[in-house]
């Protein structure tokens, strides 16, 4: 039976490079998918693009794509990623200058654009699935509004032979499940294999969870060599099977377990996980080892996609300021608290919702608000409060730094800073408001 080997080279934005490279090295592959985005990046990446037109795609592009590219055209290997972000034409143009730099001639590289979908939102003004009011409660405070693709926006730059396919908001697991759809045949409407398809692409798209890191707990899970740890691929059969698996001779493992782990890992209902090209079904799914971090996958399923597209909002809501400042020694946790009652009265003071101010003992309570008192030796008292502006919210690191001499005695190092707040929403659009091109070009070197 035909099978292609697809391997994951990033989870999220700011994964490993090197595990990428030697995946492309030693892995033998056919496809490598590099996963960069989260909801607030993208919205993010909007913000940067405001600023400067060329900019807005995803973190560490320039570096990935001068690792990889020669590797990977050295071996045949084609790409595919959303890491254009905002911007996917700039990332795509910036690919380009990295080919040609390094005399990679007749790359051919590809762009899949329609998932900025600000304007159609604001048109169709659907209501935000967290709150249930429509979406011009916000106003000019929505900054963006990506739709997320499908298998279908991506598939006509497979048809034109493209090395390297650069998208905007794509969902993670149609970036791995597009390569299937082409080079089996499948039809958009095989719902069984496209949700088959899709329970190998959700196992393959947060990279190295599958292979032991996120799985690890030190304690009872141990996974072997974690700083060397492998990225995973799938080898994926006609039939919507496959055999999940990771770098040779890398760290990390792929078991049964670490497999189980993910297949649940972001899912509400296992009967009914939603993707742009089909409700899947993982509830049959069933795993068998069959090597050494071999495990073959079998049991997917699928029922008609969703009607609609989820869109995910970006929407500005001010600054947040944070101060942090230390305290070890006899006493730490009394002299903290002492110390946040200080800064809460002096922000009070200076104008600041006490609904919107928040204080914690990292160390003590910072995680666990319920959690038994304690007499740490060492504490780190945390304050951040919500702001309008940017100034606003630098009073807050300010008056944290200012307990070096107006507070408790023995404190340590202090850190303060100011960002900005994008807060991500989601929404439901209409298909047909959703319009994707793709545009090809050849590297000349």
């Amino acid at each position: 039976m035909k099978s292609i080997r697809i391997g994951t080279g990033a989870g999220y934005g700011g994964d490993r490079i090197d595990a990428a490279v030697d995946l492309v090295k030693h892995g033998d592959l056919d496809y490598l998918v590099l996963e960069g985005l989260a909801e607030r990046t993208t919205a993010l990446a909007h913000l940067e693009k405001a600023v400067d037109r060329e900019k807005g795609y995803g973190q560490f592009l320039e570096e990935r794509m001068a690792a990889l590219l020669p590797l990977c055209q050295d071996k045949g290997v084609t790409v595919i990623t959303n890491l254009g972000a905002a911007n996917p034409e700039s990332a795509a143009k910036k690919t380009a200058e990295i080919a040609s730099s390094l005399g990679l001639s007749k790359l051919r590289v590809a762009t899949v654009i329609g998932a900025d979908v600000l304007e159609q939102a604001k048109q169709a003004d659907p209501p935000l699935w967290e709150t249930g009011a429509p979406l011009s409660t916000f106003g000019d405070d929505v900054i963006s509004a990506d739709a997320y693709l499908g298998v279908d926006a991506i598939l006509p730059a497979l048809v034109q032979g493209a090395d390297v396919i650069l998208t905007g908001r794509v969902a993670d697991p149609s970036l791995f499940l597009a390569p299937m759809v082409y080079e089996f045949g499948w039809e958009l409407s095989d719902w069984h294999l496209l949700g088959a398809g899709t329970v190998l692409a959700h196992l393959l798209e947060c990279g190295a969870q599958v292979s032991g890191g996120y799985f690890a707990d030190g304690c009872n899970k141990r996974v072997p060599e974690l700083h060397r740890l492998g990225m995973p691929f799938a080898d994926v059969f006609a039939d919507g099977t496959g055999i999940i698996s990771k770098t040779p001779g890398s760290g990390g493992t792929v078991t049964l377990q670490t497999c189980k782990e993910q297949l649940l890992y972001e899912v509400m209902d296992p009967t009914a996980y939603m993707t742009p090209d089909v409700t899947a079904d993982f509830s049959s799914v069933w795993f068998k080892e069959v090597a050494d971090n071999r495990i073959a996958v079998n049991g997917g399923n699928g029922r008609e996609r969703p009607a609609q597209l989820k869109a995910t909002i970006g929407v500005n809501q001010g600054y947040i300021g944070e101060g942090m400042i230390a305290y070890g020694g006899y006493g730490a946790a009394e002299r903290a608290r002492l110390a946040a009652e200080i800064v809460l009265a002096r922000l009070t003071s200076a104008g600041f919702n006490q609904q919107e101010v928040k204080h914690e003992l990292l160390g003590v309570n910072g995680l666990f608000q319920n959690k038994p008192s304690a007499r740490p030796y060492e504490v780190l008292l945390r304050v951040a409060a919500r702001a309008k502006d940017r100034r606003q919210a630098e009073r807050v690191g300010e008056e944290v730094e200012a307990l070096w001499l107006n507070g408790p005695g023995g404190p340590g190092g202090v850190r303060s800073q100011a960002k900005r707040v994008v807060s991500a929403y989601s929404a439901s659009i209409p298909r047909t408001m959703v319009k994707t091109k793709v545009f090809v070009t050849e590297v000349i070197a």
